[in-house]
């Protein structure tokens, strides 16, 4: 099959296959190819380019992940985000950058974080025959901070700073996310804009006051996440020369998602070492939380090629998936563009976009990451979802059997124990997520659990 794209930059032929890329007159411009770039990231292009049967590869040039990703942004930004991704590869390949990127994760953030035999809850899934699963904890947890949401927010801070910019914009639900950049940009002397959503502050006022402590300015919005990742975008289109705009999961346009999964991808790098060291050997199922999806991919990328490892994602079905007050993105979105990049999206019929709902705030994300959608079509990894209750569930689990508090996000994963383990053959070694901490999230637990309790003795 043949097909011809005519942008107004350049003319794109696609022929047995393959792709021909041809400029237009320069019409005085720096550069044609940040223009195709563009043009190759168009809605009507990537029709004519799935339809034609091609593939499209996953690498620097296009931040693709099959039909996802891309950069649907205007042209403005066009060379902000090329110039940011040339100076992303320049500091991967920059052996200075990465030895103080390393000192900084071992002294600073504290890595390498340990995987952790959980014995007590693996043998809470023992069948009556002393028979199951291995469960390990990768407590990231354990971070400085109390996420793994400080790997991102350190190296990109680094980053910026490289970049000469001398403030960070970002958004956070839960608050780890703003928590970890505001400590980054105190290390760093960097100032630092958290937006977050006014309702995101009444429940998470403990690390609205931590990122103030911090130094932050908190920039409140109107409503949740999904508002507050808006205004931050805004915030820094206004103020490009100063402001660096730091994601906070594996979304956004190209190279964001990128970028987030390469900074998050030790989380898995040390889970294939510490494999080997304690049973010598892989992990058979790796489980993460999954709202934007950046702790996920953190866990998962190091083994997307390991076709013998399970990969499982488990999203927040809120209420439950037919009540429509979820964060069921991936189980239950539908494909379009949000932010810059194509992914699965929470929307209605007219293509709006909706609110999401889940007991953990970091969970309420209504789009996912390009990579994951890619997994999830490919068939790659597996997604499921539990409920507020089956995670409020799980959190008081973990705390009574181990001693450890998860965050609401993470014991979305830990939830899904109950699901797999019955399913599993004995001695199977299965990693878990322990993506961060739930100090921040007693005061809900607590409320939630009188709620239930009351709904108990009502019903009777």
């Amino acid at each position: 099959m043949s097909a011809i794209y005519n942008s107004r930059y350049c003319y794109v032929k696609i022929q047995k296959n393959k792709l021909s890329i041809n400029p237009k007159e320069n019409n005085g411009r720096k550069s044609w190819n940040n223009q195709c770039k563009f043009a190759l990231n168009s809605s009507k292009f990537v029709r004519i380019f799935a339809s034609s049967g091609c593939k499209i590869e996953n690498n620097k040039s296009n931040g693709r992940f099959g039909k996802f990703g891309g950069k649907y942004v205007p042209e403005l930004l066009i060379s902000c985000l090329s110039d940011l991704e040339d100076e992303f590869y320049k500091a991967l390949n920059d052996e200075n950058f990465q030895e103080e990127l390393g000192t900084a994760l071992r002294d600073y953030v504290g890595r390498e974080t340990p995987l952790y035999f959980a014995e007590r809850l693996t043998n809470y899934y023992k069948d009556q025959n002393g028979h199951g699963a291995h469960i390990y904890l990768k407590r990231e947890d354990l971070n400085h901070g109390g996420s793994h949401k400080i790997n991102n927010a350190l190296a990109q801070s680094m980053l910026a700073k490289r970049m000469g910019r001398t403030t960070v914009v970002t958004a956070t639900g839960a608050g780890q996310h703003g928590v970890a950049t505001a400590a980054a940009c105190a290390k760093l002397g960097l100032h630092c804009i958290v937006v977050m959503g006014c309702l995101d502050i009444e429940r998470q006022t403990s690390n609205v006051k931590l990122m103030q402590l911090l130094g932050a300015q908190v920039k409140s919005v109107d409503g949740t996440f999904k508002d507050a990742s808006s205004e931050a975008f805004r915030e820094w289109v206004t103020n490009l020369d100063t402001s660096y705009h730091l994601p906070t999961s594996v979304i956004g346009p190209h190279p964001c998602p990128t970028m987030v999964r390469e900074f998050q991808s030790i989380i898995g790098k040390e889970v294939r070492k510490q494999g080997m060291e304690k049973w010598g050997g892989k992990p058979n199922v790796l489980i993460a939380c999954v709202g934007g999806g950046s702790n996920a991919m953190g866990l998962f990328h190091e083994f997307t090629n390991d076709k013998d490892i399970r990969l499982i994602g488990v999203e927040s079905s809120g209420y439950g998936l037919e009540s429509g007050r979820h964060s069921a993105t991936l189980s239950k979105g539908h494909v379009g563009v949000y932010h810059g990049a194509m992914s699965y999206l929470l929307q209605d019929d007219d293509g709006q976009i909706l609110c999401p709902h889940s007991i953990g705030v970091g969970l309420e994300c209504p789009g996912v990451g390009p990579e994951l959608s890619y997994l999830k079509d490919s068939k790659r990894a597996e997604f499921h979802d539990v409920t507020d209750e089956e995670a409020l569930h799980a959190y008081k689990r973990l705390c009574k059997l181990e001693g450890i508090f998860p965050a609401l996000e993470t014991s979305h994963a830990l939830a899904f124990l109950d699901k797999i383990c019955p399913t599993l053959p004995d001695g199977t070694k299965v990693v878990v997520n322990c993506s961060g901490r739930g100090d921040k999230d007693v005061a809900t637990v607590l409320n939630l659990n009188q709620l239930l309790e009351l709904t108990s003795i009502m019903a009777k």
